[in-house]
């Protein structure tokens, strides 16, 4: 239940009260991937495997080269064939020549067919496991979650954790953990394979790497917090996309369309300009580092050639394959760009992810938590406290009783309290001081889901889902038959519209319920509750936006949900406070008065106040 009726501002506070660091992100990340370590090392394996082809093509196209320029007297020495192995002498040139054509074509369709491979397999481990279950982690946390996280938390942020965040964390698996694994396995093979093709040349061509490096250094920290930012501003985009879509019947009713598109074009704005501001920042990074890789290629043409000249280096599996290897190594170090910049997006989105899963379960069954099955409805506050920021309680010593059975209405202004106190026994929230006992037991000591399940509740303004009939008055207690549905409805003076509607029961709603009245749509909410068969039903004021015309048929099936039950309502209306066994009045967050209707009739105070202006109202009407 929503405080909503208590007009309280909840304290803003991290979820955790933890900051995690970069590096504990990135252990908490790299636990992640070892938990899917089979379709890891797969991918590895796949992409090992299509290193292995690269390499075998290129040096066989080194192979190719020498063969003709030793055919052709170009060349001094026979070309040298990987694992040692010569072709016959009397084979003829273009024989040896088309060996190398065919095994370099075949080795070209092979890595055709491994990267199909690849892309499956890549595609079913991370779209199929990791986005499915960790959305899956997510949004079990958010349900055991306490209203203290929504309360603090905007839809925004909410929903865009569950979303775009979790792919966050998706992409460090596949564009940092296998590409980082792949670039360090793919930079040993490279520098392995121009080691044993010359050392000097390697060591000559490879002098501007730790300057690559420091680049990398220095792109990474100044875009992490760039990153962050933009996920606030989308926090905030998605915010005011959801609040214009529920409040859309406002927006149109004071014709503010324009001003609304125009607060939407700028929250969108301001995510495009962050954006840009990275995106400006890849793009000179990205050259800047290609930049730098081209010294080396100046480097192997002047002193490669050289060598080339003296004989000393072969020019097809020396130069040319030299080239294409130092080729490859720089794009594997120019991809730390791209390694760098998924890192810097997942530290952003996996920190917010975590601060999800990491979120303490502040409501929750204790261990060796108390059964009860079936309550009683003995209510009984003991000079409890509460405030969603301790510093501003919104109850303050709260002290009654309520026996099994008994009506209690209460009252207030707006912000007195009144919801608030609602939500404590079910214990949506826990008192700051005090406690609340239901049958004689705190309700800090009873298994939630038990408590939650004898309780009924019925809110100002009813969320329906979008299903039918029949399965949201179920909602709460599933497995109920269609008897007991009917049962609920009749009970909720719902039958007779659910009936007439064209498919009964089985009707689908539309979004929120829209697609009914407001009347119809609290007679749903009542039978949802009264189908728990509740021994306490909270009746948040379900009659206050309701017309006049409809109000009637509200009171009506809240009278008969009433029977037999202890039931709390929300009241301002002298009918309903006259035949209520106990009146609280709040004021401020205090319980000022207390007492049945005749009692605070005879007292001087805010019921005798209230009552006297509600009736001299009726007298005029």
């Amino acid at each position: 239940m929503s405080a909503t009726g208590a007009m309280a501002t909840p304290a803003t506070e991290t979820l955790t009260g933890v900051d995690l660091s970069n590096a504990q992100l990135l252990k908490r990340m790299l636990g992640l991937g070892w938990q899917y370590r089979r379709g890891c090392v797969g991918l590895l394996a796949l992409q090992g495997l299509l290193l292995a082809t690269g390499l075998a093509g290129l040096g066989l196209t080194g192979v190719g080269i020498d063969t003709v320029l030793f055919h052709a007297g170009a060349a001094q020495h026979p070309a040298t064939w990987p694992l040692g192995w010569q072709p016959p002498a009397e084979w003829p040139p273009m024989a040896e020549v088309g060996l190398a054509a065919g095994l370099i074509l075949l080795f070209a369709l092979l890595r055709g067919w491994l990267n199909y491979i690849y892309a499956v397999a890549s595609g079913r481990l991370v779209h199929e496991q990791i986005v499915v279950d960790l959305r899956a982690r997510v949004y079990d946390k958010l349900q055991r979650l306490s209203f203290q996280f929504f309360d603090s938390n905007t839809t925004g942020s909410i929903m865009n954790r569950v979303t775009s965040d979790v792919q966050s964390v998706r992409a460090f698996v596949d564009g940092v953990i296998i590409q980082l694994a792949l670039l360090v396995l793919s930079l040993i093979c490279y520098l392995a394979y121009m080691l044993r093709i010359d050392v000097g040349v390697t060591l000559a061509c490879l002098g501007t790497t730790p300057l690559l490096w420091g680049a990398t250094v220095v792109f990474s920290r100044t875009v992490r917090p760039m990153y962050d930012r933009v996920r606030d501003l989308a926090d905030q985009m998605v915010l005011t996309l959801a609040e214009n879509v529920q409040g859309v019947q406002v927006v149109k009713g004071f014709g503010r369309e324009p001003e609304e598109i125009g607060k939407f074009a700028r929250a969108v704005e301001a995510v495009e300009t962050q954006q840009q501001s990275i995106f400006w920042r890849v793009s000179i990074f990205t050259p800047l580092i290609g930049f730098l890789t081209q010294f080396n290629v100046v480097v192997l043409l002047i002193y490669g050639g050289y060598l080339v000249t003296q004989d000393r280096l072969p020019l097809g599996t020396g130069l040319v394959v030299f080239a294409g290897l130092l080729t490859q190594f720089a794009n594997q170090v120019a991809n730390l760009t791209n390694i760098t910049n998924s890192i810097q997006q997942s530290l952003s989105g996996a920190r917010r992810v975590f601060e999800v899963l990491d979120a303490p379960v502040q409501i929750a069954t204790r261990p060796g938590a108390i059964s009860r099955p079936r309550l009683t409805g003995r209510v009984e506050f003991e000079r409890v406290t509460f405030g969603y920021d301790p510093e501003l309680p919104v109850l303050q010593d709260v002290s009654f009783r309520v026996e099994p059975g008994q009506r209690v209405a209460i009252l207030g202004e707006t912000g007195a309290g009144k919801s608030t106190l609602l939500s404590l026994i079910p214990r949506f929230y826990d008192p700051t001081a005090g406690r609340v006992l239901i049958d004689g037991i705190d309700v800090r000591d009873l298994m939630v889901d038990e408590l939650r399940h004898q309780v009924g509740i019925v809110f100002q303004e009813s969320f329906l889902f979008s299903n039918s009939i029949a399965m949201n008055i179920a909602f709460g207690r599933p497995y109920a038959t269609r008897a007991e549905i009917e049962q609920a409805a009749r009970i909720a003076c719902a039958h007779e519209f659910i009936e007439k509607l064209p498919q009964g029961y089985d009707t689908l709603l539309g979004e929120w319920g829209m697609d009914l009245s407001g009347g119809q749509r609290q007679r749903l909410a009542i039978a949802r509750a009264l189908v728990l068969d509740p021994r306490i039903l909270l009746l948040d004021d379900p009659a206050a936006a309701i017309d006049p015309e409809t109000e009637q048929e509200i009171l009506t099936a809240m009278e008969r949900a009433m029977e037999g039950r202890t039931t709390f309502v929300v009241a301002h209306r002298l009918s309903t406070l006259r035949r209520a066994d106990l009146v609280l009045v709040f004021d401020q967050g205090r319980l000022v008065q207390q007492g049945t209707h005749a009692q605070l009739l005879r007292e001087a105070g805010h019921y005798r106040k209230a009552a006297e202006l509600q009736a001299l109202g009726m007298e005029r009407s």
